[in-house]
């Protein structure tokens, strides 16, 4: 089995088109320290992941400024508020440009859709931190970089 860096689910070389079946599949997904697994009671299969299981296909947004909150749905409808249960990343990809995440659950991640990216990126706001300008969004009392305000020009 493999999860394609677009979110599709593949068996066998073939998509898997049921949602269902791939709802089912995400819920015994698991991320060992080595590599991805599906458990089940009975075996542990492991899964190619090209960038992370999940897509973040859906934002919510309550709130400004320290008080805001963000909340993602998943492509397989996992719901996650952003916070320290559910943190966010940002690393830069191939061309240069940012690549958000959202933790969903235990080490699995989910990336924020380019879309959603940019209006996620749209809340940010440049903050003073350990002596260097960094810019980032803040969400429910926390500050998440997304890059030192030095680079913005070139993201």
């Amino acid at each position: 089995m493999r999860i394609a860096a677009d979110g599709t689910w593949h068996y066998m070389g073939s998509p898997i088109n049921r949602s269902a079946l791939v709802k089912l599949f995400s819920t015994v997904l698991r991320k060992d320290p080595e590599r991805y697994v599906l458990v089940t009671p009975v075996e542990r299969v492991g899964i190619t992941v090209e960038d992370v299981p999940f897509l973040a296909v859906e934002m919510a947004v309550e709130g400004e400024g320290e008080s805001r909150h963000i909340a993602f749905r998943t492509n397989v409808d996992d719901l996650v508020q952003v916070g320290p249960e559910h943190p966010l990343r940002f690393e830069q990809d191939a061309d240069g440009g940012v690549k958000p995440y959202v933790k969903v659950r235990g080490e699995l991640w989910a990336r924020v859709t380019r879309s959603l990216a940019l209006d996620l990126i749209a809340l940010g706001e440049e903050k003073s931190a350990e002596g260097a300008n960094t810019f980032g969004v803040m969400i429910g009392g926390t500050f998440f970089p997304i890059a030192p305000a030095s680079e913005l020009g070139a993201l």
